[in-house]
């Protein structure tokens, strides 16, 4: 059945549409033609704006980055060092993943397509200078580019393992803020100053927070709601 457009433009409202059938059902059981008729636009019409599933993921995590971001930014005081953001950001992104298994493949497969990839680096690669750049001065953004295509394949590989009673979430997010933060040079002494503070944290708040904030735009795309997208995604809550 197709969700009826608002005023708001159809690549908005595709978008929106992919969405909440990817957060629903999963990337791998979601296709273009069932993206199209629940949109009530053609295949055909929609491949302009998106060419195919890889570059609706594109958009998507595009949102899903910004709304991490943005609540590891808000989650911190003044005082604390931009090591902190990047900390912070990581641990939501990977206790979102935690949450059901529609949002792991999601990630994963985001980490995985070449496009998707690319952009990811490329944008990280951004975000990392503006974080680490006092302590590598001479790095441009393509160091820090290379740099990343290695912090990535490891973020990506703690994401494709679901946690356990054997491996619990915080564990895994310490391992990898650990690997990760000694490829930065940070000093073993900040290191766990800096996982400290994410023990003291509510990361499952954090992460609703940026799942609130996707479907508060997402809503605004179309005359619908993301009501049971978002009580599937919060369906894996994670307690230790």
């Amino acid at each position: 059945m197709a969700i009826r457009k608002s005023s708001i433009p159809t690549k908005n409202h595709i978008l929106a549409v992919s969405a909440k059938l990817l957060l629903e059902q999963g990337y791998r059981d979601t296709t273009m033609k069932q993206i199209a008729n629940m949109a009530g636009v053609s295949v055909s019409s929609m491949q302009n704006f998106f060419h195919n599933k890889e570059g609706l993921i594109a958009e998507l995590v595009g949102i899903m980055f910004s709304g991490q971001f943005n609540t590891a930014k808000q989650s911190l005081k003044a005082s604390l060092t931009p090591i902190y953001t990047y900390a912070v950001e990581t641990a939501i992104q990977i206790v979102l993943t935690e949450r059901n298994e529609n949002l792991r493949e999601i990630y994963t497969e985001a980490y995985t397509m070449p496009d998707t990839l690319e952009y990811i680096h490329q944008n990280t690669a951004k975000e990392l200078k503006a974080i680490f750049g006092d302590r590598f001065p001479d790095y441009e953004e393509s160091q820090f580019y290379e740099i990343d295509i290695g912090t990535a394949a490891l973020m990506r590989g703690y994401m494709a393992k679901p946690c356990d009673v054997h491996f619990p979430l915080y564990r895994k997010i310490e391992r990898f803020l650990t690997a990760s933060l000694r490829i930065f040079c940070v000093g073993e002494e900040e290191i766990e100053q800096v996982l400290a503070f994410i023990r003291s944290l509510d990361l499952n708040q954090l992460a609703d927070g940026v799942l609130r904030q996707l479907f508060e735009q997402l809503e605004n795309y179309f005359e619908s709601d993301f009501s049971e997208a978002h009580r599937t995604a919060r369906s894996g809550t994670w307690t230790e």
